[in-house]
C-alpha cells in the first residue's frame, strides 16, 4: 500500500441507504466514525469481550479481520511490515489501528480505488466485491471497534459444502486461492481442488496448524473450535459436492 497521507474523514452517511449510496456512488469518501482504538474490554485495550452476535452489528475477528487476511495479508503483501509493504502489517486489530489507515480514511480509499498501480488487492488478485466493501463500511460507520461475537450454538450436523463449507472458504480463504495466479496453484474458487486437499489430509492439518503443514490461514488467527469442527466433519464425510 502506497505512503499514507493525512487526510480527514469526511462526513458521509448516517443510515443505512446512505450507506450503500455512499458505496455505490462517492466511493472516494470514507464513512464518518468516532473512531478510537482504545475502545475494549478487560485490561487489554484492544480486545472487546465476545457476545452474542447481533445481525445488525458488524464484527471485526467474524466478518471484517478474514477480508483483510484472505485480500490484503496474503504473502508478499501486508503480512509482515517489511518496508517493501509500506510498514504496513494487517494481520490483527493491533497493528491494522496502529497503521493509521484506518483513521485517516487510507484504508477506505485503497479498497475503493480505480488505479490498479493503488487499488488494494494489487492485480492480478481481484478487488474486494461491493459486499465486502459495504461490510468494511459499515464495521467502519459502527466505530470501528475490536469486536466479536459468539453464535449460540455450534452446527455440525448439518454440515454442506455449499451452506457452511463453501462460505467459509470464500470469507477466509479465496482471497490467496483464486485468480489468475493462486497460491500453490490451488483456486479454490470451485469444490474440485477443496476437495482434493481435504482427501489428502493437507486441509486438516493446515485448519489446525499442525507442525508438518502449511498453516491455514497463514498469518492472523485460527479458525475458531466451531469451524474447524465443521470442516473436520465435512473431511470425515469424504468431502463431498453436496
Amino acid at each position: 500500500m502506497r505512503t499514507m497521507k493525512n487526510r480527514s474523514f469526511l462526513t458521509a452517511v448516517t443510515s443505512s441507504l446512505a450507506l450503500l449510496l455512499l458505496v455505490q456512488g462517492c466511493k472516494h469518501e470514507p464513512p464518518e466514525a468516532p473512531l478510537d482504538p482504545g475502545i475494549g474490554g478487560g485490561d487489554d485495550p484492544w480486545v472487546e469481550e465476545p457476545t452474542p452476535c447481533d445481525p445488525n452489528t458488524i464484527y471485526f475477528q467474524q466478518q471484517v479481520l478474514p477480508i483483510l487476511i484472505s485480500n490484503c495479508a496474503v504473502p508478499g503483501c501486508h503480512n509482515t511490515a517489511a518496508n517493501d509493504n509500506d510498514e504496513i502489517q494487517i494481520t490483527s486489530y493491533e497493528t491494522l489501528m496502529g497503521s493509521g489507515i484506518v483513521q485517516d480514511g487510507d484504508l477506505w480509499e485503497a479498497v475503493n480505488d480505480n488505479d490498479p498501480d493503488k487499488i488494494m488487492p494489487r492485480p492480478p488478485q481481484s478487488p474486494l466485491t461491493a459486499e465486502q466493501i459495504a461490510l468494511i463500511a459499515q464495521w467502519i460507520q459502527q466505530g470501528a471497534q475490536n469486536n466479536s461475537c459468539e453464535s449460540a450454538v455450534c452446527d455440525t450436523l448439518n454440515v454442506t459444502y455449499a451452506g457452511t463449507i463453501r462460505p467459509m472458504v470464500q470469507q477466509r480463504c479465496q482471497g490467496c486461492h483464486s485468480g489468475a495466479t493462486p497460491q500453490g496453484g490451488l483456486d479454490f474458487s470451485t469444490w474440485g481442488n477443496l476437495n482434493l486437499v481435504a482427501t489428502d489430509g493437507r486441509l486438516a492439518g493446515a485448519i489446525q496448524h499442525q507442525a508438518t503443514f502449511t498453516a491455514m490461514p497463514p498469518s492472523g488467527p485460527m479458525l475458531s473450535d466451531c469451524r474447524i469442527a465443521q470442516f473436520l466433519e465435512w473431511i470425515d464425510q469424504g468431502a463431498p459436492n453436496n
